[in-house]
């Protein structure tokens, strides 16, 4: 468990993250003030001392010198000393017997120190020395004849702490100015902000994607205004796509469910009057019921491929490394069981891709459907797989009577049925769903002519570098064939 030390970083955390962005920029502006105006006051307090202190040293040598001449002429003992001003310099002799002299009224310097006392004595060398003692004395000692004279001053800090009032309520000006400043900064470079958030909540309350964000100011607001700009028209795109869907789905249901429930509503009506074998025979009654099997096979279908539709590129299937021959093998063995009397020829060879399998099992089965619609019943489907180059091709061709080149460029369309084939079961999804899955794949499916007459539908998509160790491919199968 954390304790209290750790309790409060998180909770500044916290309270930092719930503050605006407007709030931030101002206290960033403002610490940021506030931290180079207390260097900047520390760096110029210590160069202003150490001048200071420079200047009162010169001055002690150069005072120290004048008495030292003096007292040398004169003698230490009747070297006149000059009376104390009543503040400012203070001047001592040291005598050879370790006495010492100092001017009438003069405020009492520090005991000598064994260094002053060294020197006094004959030492080769001067001495500045700061005093312990409660004044703070800085003396500056200077051999002299046969002892030493000191010169001393008071350490006096009141212009270095006159400066640092000054530079204290500069510094709070500065702080309470940068305030200001990154306040009316913030309010200005957010302006652009607080404008796209209230066109994007003026679009969401209002639900009117049309109503695109005026493009203004430059640079990553430009872009932001240009990415949420974007976004609408994607969305409005989405939202049209799916009024299209249902409404093209709503078209589409309208016939199989309406020829469904009149059939329906046909056999409760005889069978209420009990008249359901007089005016159904036997023959009729069986083409009846096998027209129902058929309307709801075909509605079962229409709903799984607008399911499969309505999904879009939204899938839980994740993409792994697989043959694609077992795919298509998979697929061929689903669309012989539902056209028993459809042959499936198979020739495949072992193609590696990346992808979804379901997926793809489902774009193959939707293929081979549709080339058995339109495959005579002694014409089997042909379907190739082989490694061309980097890609895997596909072909599945059927002996049909082909696509006519006024449909081809609309044979992937949703809910698109050629005239001809508008008496045949099928939703016009199937070949839509075959290109999305394709295309999710980063494949391309197109369409052309086979060699027996009938349509020859390509899909073509990347191949992969197979596993270390793979077993061999299915290669022909006969067995559906």
């Amino acid at each position: 468990m954390s304790g209290p030390t750790g309790r409060e970083p998180r909770r500044l955390t916290r309270w930092w993250r719930r503050r605006s962005l407007r709030t931030r920029m101002t206290v960033i502006a403002a610490t940021a003030i506030a931290v180079s105006v207390f260097v900047a006051f520390q760096v110029a307090s210590e160069l202003l001392d150490g001048e200071l202190r420079d200047s009162w040293k010169k001055q002690l040598r150069a005072d120290s010198r004048v008495l030292a001449a003096d007292a040398e002429r004169a003698g230490l003992a009747r070297v006149p000393l000059p009376s104390y001003p009543g503040s400012g310099r203070l001047v001592r002799v040291i005598l050879p017997d370790g006495s010492t002299r100092t001017p009438a009224g003069q405020p009492a310097l520090p005991p000598v120190s064994e260094q002053a006392a060294r020197v006094a004595r004959g030492a080769p060398a001067d001495l500045m020395e700061s005093s312990d003692s409660e004044e703070g004395y800085v003396v500056y000692t200077l051999r002299a004849g046969d002892g030493a004279v000191q010169v001393a001053r008071l350490a006096d800090d009141s212009p270095v702490n006159r400066f640092g009032f000054g530079m204290l309520l500069i510094g709070l000006c500065c702080v309470a100015g940068g305030a200001l400043v990154g306040r009316t900064v913030a309010r200005t470079g957010l302006a652009p902000i607080d404008r796209l958030t209230a066109a994007a909540v003026r679009v969401a309350r209002t639900r009117d994607l049309d109503a695109g964000i005026p493009d203004e100011g430059g640079g990553e607001i430009r872009r932001l205004i240009q990415s949420m700009n974007d976004m609408l028209a994607a969305l409005r795109d989405s939202r049209t796509a799916q009024r299209l869907l249902a409404e093209d789905a709503a078209h589409e249901l309208k016939t199989p469910l309406t020829s469904l429930r009149l059939n329906v509503e046909l056999l409760i009506r005889l069978d209420r009057r009990g008249t359901l074998d007089i005016a159904l025979p036997a023959e009729s009654r069986t083409r009846l019921l096998n027209d129902l099997g058929s309307q709801v096979a075909e509605l079962s279908t229409l709903a799984a491929e607008l399911t499969e539709v309505a999904r879009g590129d939204v899938s839980d299937e994740n993409t792994e490394l697989l043959d694609l021959a077992d795919v298509v093998v998979a697929a061929a063995t689903r669309a012989r069981s539902r056209m028993p009397d459809i042959e499936v020829a198979l020739d495949v060879t072992s193609v590696w891709v990346s992808g979804r399998p379901a997926a793809l099992q489902r774009a193959v089965l939707n293929l081979v459907d549709n080339a058995g619609k339109w495959s005579p019943a002694d014409q089997p489907v042909q379907v190739r797989l082989r490694a061309e180059r980097a890609s895997a091709v596909l072909e599945v061709d059927d002996a049909g009577p082909g696509i006519d080149a006024a449909d081809v460029p609309r044979v992937f369309d949703r809910f698109y049925r050629a005239d001809s084939a508008r008496a045949l079961p099928g939703s016009g999804l199937g070949l839509s769903i075959v290109q999305r899955v394709v295309d999710a794949h980063g494949g391309r499916v197109t369409v052309a002519r086979s060699a027996r007459g009938g349509a020859l539908l390509r899909v073509g998509l990347p191949a992969a570098a197979p596993p270390a160790v793979s077993r061999p491919g299915p290669g022909r199968d006969p067995g559906l064939g």
